[in-house]
């Protein structure tokens, strides 16, 4: 099994590890300029690139 001849610096760790970040999900804006993720259906109003996908019913109030 391959041992390290020398300790791992705590640049060369931190470095290595800055790789591994989560990012932060890309947000887009639909037609009425609500930001939304990608490639999902808007909840608010049933669409998905541009056409209605999904039915929304209003709460009777």
């Amino acid at each position: 099994m391959g041992v390290p001849k020398r300790k791992t610096s705590k640049m060369r760790m931190r470095m290595r590890k800055f790789t591994h970040r989560r990012s932060l999900p890309q947000l887009r804006r639909d037609q009425a300029g609500q930001p939304h993720l990608p490639h999902v259906v808007d909840p608010a109003t049933g669409r998905y690139r541009n056409r209605q996908v999904l039915t929304i019913e209003t709460p009777a109030a």
